[in-house]
Parts: structure tokens; sequence; C-alpha cells
């Protein structure tokens, strides 16, 4: 059991992986760089450590530690209570949850081993929009995708703001980052999965008529915010579907489409 450690200064080293969570470009360069990532809230917390996900540390306000009695009790990791103030001195921002862990990340997996298994696969290009990165995997977990595979440009589904937005969804479905965009979309092919590019197109089918074709194995493509999928993916993709809109709408942000997307085609 980690008995619960009070610590009383911003500048104390122990709360280093807490510190400057609101710079996004250094986020961006340092967790990933330190093997870290944080979960924010009880129930993120508590999911990332039911995915296996192995802590490092938790910082706890007073109010929480009945809550989080049992996670206390099982914990490896040191665990710090701070004051409300103090862990907003060190985050940068109101930590309005009053749990923060941080946690190991662990190797991503080969493409292969993600695509073996797979029915239904969603395919994220060049999202760079955290909160959109964080609400596809939650949908991707609502509505069974059985894996997500990333751009290298792709946003980090392991930065705080993603993983809150997914209520922890990022550590549930499996997913790993592609290295060659868009050539390693041939791997799909591979794997005999039908590759459908979600794009507002001439030659674009509707949703439906994709769903009705009950392809057994689909990978469904998204492209980034506003300007949506590449040229070079929309060559790769086998096929090229819609989602019909009225009132004039022509598109919806990429999280609502992958709901959408994902729901349409669900087994």
């Amino acid at each position: 059991m980690a008995e619960p450690v009070t610590v009383d200064s911003p500048d104390d080293p122990r709360l280093h992986d807490y510190t400057g969570l609101t710079d996004v470009a250094l986020r961006r360069a340092r967790e990933p760089a330190e093997g870290l990532f944080i979960a924010e809230g009880e129930k993120v917390i508590r999911r990332a450590l039911h995915a296996g996900c192995r802590m490092r540390s938790m910082l706890l306000s007073a109010k929480w530690l009945g809550v989080m009695d049992d996670v206390i009790a099982a914990a490896t990791a040191p665990v710090y209570t701070v004051t409300p103030e103090l862990a907003e001195r060190v985050t940068g921002y109101h930590v309005h949850r009053g749990a923060l862990a941080s946690l190991h990340r662990e190797p991503l997996p080969p493409v292969d081993d993600l695509l073996g298994a797979a029915r239904r696969v969603a395919v994220l290009e060049d999202t760079v929009d955290h909160a959109n990165v964080g609400a596809a995997f939650r949908n991707a977990a609502a509505l069974g995708v059985d894996a997500v595979l990333l751009s290298p440009r792709c946003a980090d589904p392991l930065y705080r703001r993603a993983v809150k937005v997914s209520m922890g969804a990022v550590l549930q479905v499996p997913w790993t980052r592609l290295t060659a965009w868009p050539d390693d979309l041939g791997l799909l092919r591979r794997h005999g999965f039908v590759t459908a590019a979600l794009c507002l197109d001439e030659r674009s089918v509707e949703i439906g008529e994709l769903a009705a074709r009950r392809h057994p194995k689909l990978a469904l493509l998204l492209g980034t915010e506003g300007d949506g999928l590449s040229p070079a993916a929309l060559r790769a993709a086998d096929e090229r579907v819609m989602i019909p809109m009225a009132a004039g709408v022509d598109s919806l942000n990429v999280a609502a489409a992958s709901a959408v997307a994902f729901y349409a085609t669900r087994p």
C-alpha cells in the first residue's frame, strides 16, 4: 500500500510529471520522450489501471482520498496529496476533477498484430485536434470498432485532453501509429480489408449503401479537420463514401462523422 505524502511546494521535484500540463507543444514532445502520460479524473484513472497501465505516481486533493481509497491501497507507486491551489500552480490549470495520475507508456503494437483478429478498423489521417481524437476513440469503443490506426501526423491519443475526452477509451481500444503514409494502407488490403474513405465526392456512395454490402472486413478512413482526406489517401482507398446531409450542410465535424459512420456500419 502507498501511504499518501503531503507536498506543499510547487517546485518539489516529485511533482515533475505534472508540471505545465497546459503547454501542448511541450507535452507532445515531453510525454512520449519521458515514457509517460497523464490520466485525469477518478473514472479515467480507474480505467487506465484496469487496462493494465502501470502507475508512476498519483496526485490527489484531500477530498479524493476517501473516494480513491481502494486505488491507494493497491498502489505500489507514490501518492501525493496537495491543495487545489497548489495543484493549479503546478499544472497551470484548475484541476476540477481533483485527481491526476502519471502512468507509464507501453510500446505500440505492430500493425499486423492489431489487424489479425479485427473486423472493423478506423483510420485517422492527420487529425491534429486532441479533443477530436479523444471523441473518435470514445465513439469507436461505444460502437464496436476493433482497432484504430493513426497516420504519422495525428495528435497523440495519450495526451491529457485526448484521454479525458475519450473517458479512457484510448486505453480500451487497441491502436497504433502507421509510419509510412499512405503506403501502409496496403497492410489493410493484405489483411483482407476493404478501405472506405469518407469524403464529399461525386463518386461517393452513401454510407447506407456501403453498410448494405456487409464487407467482412472494413476500414473507415477519416481525414483532418477542415481539409478532409488527402488526395493520396483517397487514391489508396477502395471505396469513397459520404454521409447524406440536409439543410445545406456540407460536412460534419470529424468526431461526429466518425460516430455516424461507426454506427451505420456496425456488424
